[in-house]
C-alpha cells in the first residue's frame, strides 16, 4: 500500500506539476509506518523550485509550531482563534462531506451569510477557506445550494477588494464574537462559538487601505474602538471612509475612543458591509 500511495502521487506530480497538494493527514500521510510521505513532500517542493523558483502550497492537519515552517496548516470545520503567522486554511463544507438528500430536505445547508461572515473572520487571521459545495451522483448541485453560491458571488462582487488579494491588519477585529471556541484535533470548533452580528467587525489591508468588514447591517451606525486616536493603530490621520457598494457620503468622527460611523442610509448588503478606510498621504 505504501509503494502504491507513493508511486501513485510521484506520478501525479511529475505528470501535472502541481502547485498545491491537500493531504487529509496528520501532518505527513502514513507516518511512522512509512517515510514515503517526507520523500513526496521533498520531491513536491524540489520540482517546484527547479520549474518556477516557489516551492509550492503542501497542506497537512494537526501540525506543531515547527511543522507549520515548512507545510501549510489546515484546520477541518473549524477556525485560528487569531492572526496566525503563517498562511493557513480552514476545510470545511456547507453540508456533509458526501451529498445528503437529508439536508436538502430540511434545509439544513449553511447560509452564504454564515458562509460569508466564516471567510471574513478567517481572512482576518491571516487564513483561506476552502468550501466545499456536495454534488448530487451525476455531478450537479441542487437549487438551494445553487442560490447559496450565488447569494455569495453577489455579496463578492461588490466587496471582493476586501477579500481577495489583502493581507491581515495589525489586529484581526473586535466584538462580541472576538473569543473563539477551542480548537478539539484537527479543528471542528466551527458554530460553537458566539454568533457574529453587527456589532463584530473583521479587518483586512490592501496597500495603504485598511477595511473594516461589519459582520451585519447596523441600526445605529458604528462603532470602532480599534479606530480611536487613543489606540494608535492607524499610523497616519483617516482622510476619507467609503462603504463599498453605495456612493453616498459616509459621514464620520474620530475620538479618543472610537470611530464613530454614522448610519448608513443605503443598504448594499444584509449579510456583511464593507467600510473602505483611506488614511492621508
Amino acid at each position: 500500500y505504501c509503494d502504491k500511495f507513493y508511486n501513485r502521487t510521484m506520478d501525479l506530480i511529475n505528470q501535472f506539476h502541481p502547485d498545491l497538494i491537500y493531504f487529509d493527514d496528520t501532518a505527513l500521510p502514513l507516518w511512522p509506518v512509512s517515510d514515503a510521505g517526507l520523500k513526496i513532500a521533498a520531491h513536491f517542493y524540489n520540482s517546484n523550485l527547479q520549474r518556477h523558483g516557489d516551492d509550492g502550497v503542501l497542506f497537512g492537519k494537526i501540525l506543531d509550531a515547527d511543522e507549520r515552517q515548512c507545510m501549510a496548516w489546515d484546520i477541518e470545520r473549524g477556525t485560528s482563534n487569531e492572526i496566525e503567522p503563517h498562511p493557513w486554511q480552514t476545510d470545511t463544507c456547507i453540508g456533509d462531506w458526501h451529498y445528503s438528500r437529508e439536508i436538502y430536505d430540511r434545509h439544513g445547508y449553511k447560509t452564504a451569510k454564515t458562509v460569508i461572515h466564516m471567510l471574513a473572520d478567517i481572512v482576518s487571521k491571516n487564513g483561506n477557506l476552502l468550501l466545499s459545495i456536495p454534488v448530487r451522483g451525476d455531478g450537479t448541485i441542487d437549487d438551494q445550494e445553487e442560490k447559496i453560491v450565488n447569494d455569495i458571488g453577489a455579496w463578492m462582487a461588490v466587496n471582493k477588494e476586501s477579500i481577495l488579494a489583502t493581507r491581515p491588519w495589525k489586529i484581526f477585529g473586535e466584538g462580541p464574537a472576538s473569543a473563539g471556541a477551542k480548537l478539539s484535533a484537527q479543528g471542528f470548533n466551527e458554530g460553537k462559538g458566539k454568533p457574529f452580528t453587527a456589532r463584530d467587525v473583521r479587518f483586512t489591508t490592501k496597500g495603504k487601505d485598511l477595511y473594516a468588514i461589519v459582520l451585519g447591517w447596523p441600526t445605529n451606525g458604528v462603532n470602532i474602538a480599534a479606530l480611536g486616536k487613543s489606540a494608535q493603530f492607524l499610523e497616519k490621520p483617516i482622510k476619507k471612509v467609503q462603504l463599498l457598494g453605495s456612493r453616498e457620503k459616509v459621514r464620520w468622527t474620530q475620538s479618543d475612543d472610537e470611530l464613530v460611523i454614522e448610519q448608513p442610509e443605503n443598504k448594499p448588503s444584509d449579510i456583511a458591509i464593507v467600510f473602505k478606510i483611506t488614511p492621508q498621504t
